[in-house]
């Protein structure tokens, strides 16, 4: 009986067991069918029709508003959007244009805009297929389903403001596409966009939000780049996916205006020492200068007032580091962009919650920095305490760059030796080089030079003054460079390498020579440049000997 018993159980066991696997296999394949269903609505059944302008006619145009004057137009995205520059009484205006929509194509355009959420949000997109792709084939399967009267011009307008809305920036995507802006302001509800134009300088656009677009746009700005926002937590400084830098508020309660943002743009492709040469923000001598002394191993801080090239001359210079040094940068945002394997890349962090809990300072990465033995350390900027880590850093043998903002030597010394700072003033004079960087303007062209250079030499006994050398100082006359002594950083590395001053002043003309040579050749991009100087610092006869016969870019070619 126990037996019969026991075996009963089981079989009841079983039959339980196999109901369970038959209704979850009824619902895996309810699911299995549901999700066909869905991939056969979305599934491709049309190709998006060529747009030819002479057949389809213009995708956008402008009317010039009465009393303005146009200037200058250039494409951003062509053939979807455009910028005018327009000018009324000596005032010049941005204005943005984009292709226009008719009722019925504004219709469409909801309709798929909703639908697209929808389709999105279940696991449309595939992850191998590009989204771009994607999003087109979705929405000409759309098209088919509403039966939409739409002709091929009219496919691409629609098809312009998805992309823009889903995969860009919404109204301000042409801006950020825009290779000529630097800046680019929101300072509240209806009030006009500003911008720093490299050529206009700052320009009013024809683009402003409502209350709550502009809510909408920071709140999705801000996710974008992976932070929050919110009443309780108003402001955010973040970095964008394109590496451009973002300062948002929401709201009313810190902004009275609304909520604002302001975005510092990055360039994709960084700017090298030949830019700097181009731009004649340095010359050749004193780049070569820079390339000796840091792959020596000296010191620099580059000073300067806001937006006068500090960080990108910091970037440029730290090319010259030796390839298989260790390097560790910290930022409170990226910045800089290294050529380098052996590299470690720390950013700061913000607390986790409303206290000090999960936050990381630049001082807590410096400090962690040097526990990792580097050899060169790069900081964005010092600000804080971490200067007198800095400095202790210098001083126990750490080839260490950063940046700060100071408008002259004095300042940057009274900066240093005071609070918050507080670096005691006998170990500034462990600092090798300091590089002061101005904005001004040169023929009523706004230019970034770097104003002068000059070398710490030690402290006056007498005194307790740094005893400075000023290196080289620019002209705003002549708009040149001119080297006003010898160089005593320069002067301790030909004593640690046993070099004489013939082999010093050769290593220096080798060095302009190169520099020179890269810029009549064009290449300018940061990855050429890192391989040029890992090259000189293998093989420097090599080097010069292919830049004699003509073959150093078919030699870089051929090793990268």
């Amino acid at each position: 009986m126990e037996h019969t018993a026991a075996g009963t159980a089981v079989s009841l066991v079983r039959d339980k067991e196999l109901t369970e696997e038959s209704a979850a296999s009824k619902g895996n394949s309810l699911y299995a069918d549901i999700r066909g269903r869905i991939s056969n609505l979305v599934s491709p059944k049309r190709e998006l029709p060529t747009y030819d302008p002479q057949l389809h006619g213009p995708l956008v145009e402008i009317e010039i508003p009465e009393g303005y004057r146009e200037i200058e137009r250039y494409w951003v995205n062509e053939p979807y959007s455009f910028i005018c520059i327009l000018e009324k009484n000596n005032v010049f205006h941005y204005h943005v244009a984009e292709p226009a929509l008719t009722l019925y194509e504004k219709d469409v355009l909801e309709r798929v805009y909703d639908d697209l959420r929808d389709i999105l949000s279940l696991g449309g997109i595939g992850s191998r297929k590009d989204k771009e792709d994607t999003l087109t084939e979705h929405t000409l399967l759309l098209f088919s389903r509403y039966h939409a009267d739409l002709g091929t011009a009219a496919m691409h307008r629609i098809l312009y403001y998805l992309r823009r809305n889903f995969l860009g920036n919404d109204r301000i995507n042409s801006l950020l596409l825009d290779p000529y802006i630097e800046d680019i302001s929101c300072d509240g509800v209806d009030v006009p966009l500003f911008m720093y134009h490299n050529k206009y300088r700052n320009i009013r656009t024809n683009i402003s939000f409502a209350e709550e677009e502009l809510n909408s746009l920071v709140i999705k700005l801000c996710q974008k780049s992976g932070k929050h926002i919110s009443i309780s937590e108003p402001m955010v400084d973040a970095t964008l996916p394109d590496g451009s830098r973002l300062q948002a508020t929401l709201g009313k309660e810190i902004t009275t205006r609304g909520s604002s943002f302001t975005i510092r743009k990055f360039r994709g492709d960084p700017i090298t020492a030949i830019d700097l040469i181009n731009y004649n923000t340095c010359s050749i001598e004193m780049m070569a200068y820079f390339w000796l002394a840091i792959e020596n191993g000296n010191c620099a801080i580059f000073a300067g007032g806001t937006a006068s090239g500090k960080t990108s001359l910091l970037n440029a210079v730290s090319l010259f580091i030796p390839p298989l040094s260790k390097v560790v940068s910290i930022e409170d945002t990226r910045e800089l962009t290294l050529h380098h394997d052996n590299w470690i890349a720390g950013v700061t962090r913000k607390s986790l919650s409303s206290g000090t809990t999960g936050e990381v300072t630049m001082y807590d990465l410096l400090r962690s920095a040097l526990r990792q033995r580097p050899e060169y350390i790069l900081v964005g900027e010092i600000r804080g305490e971490e200067a007198l880590t800095l400095f202790q850093a210098i001083s126990t043998g750490h080839a260490t760059y950063s940046t700060m903002h100071a408008g002259d030597v004095q300042t940057v010394v009274n900066r240093l030796d005071s609070p918050p700072l507080n670096v005691p003033h006998v170990m500034l004079q462990s600092l090798d080089i300091l590089s002061i960087q101005i904005q001004t303007f040169v023929k009523d062209r706004r230019v970034r030079r770097t104003q002068s250079i000059v070398e710490l030499t030690g402290i006056d006994t007498k005194t307790g003054y740094l005893r400075i050398n000023e290196l080289y100082r620019w002209d705003p006359l002549t708009d040149t460079f001119k080297c006003t002594g010898d160089s005593y950083a320069l002067g301790k590395v030909m004593q640690a390498r046993g070099w004489d001053m013939e082999k010093l002043s050769s290593e220096i003309g080798i060095r302009q020579r190169i520099l020179e040579y890269m810029r009549e050749k064009g290449m300018r991009d940061y990855i050429s440049i890192s391989l040029v100087v890992q090259a000189y610092s293998v093989n420097p006869e090599m080097v010069v000997r292919s830049i004699e016969e003509d073959t150093l870019e078919r030699i870089l070619a051929d090793n990268a």
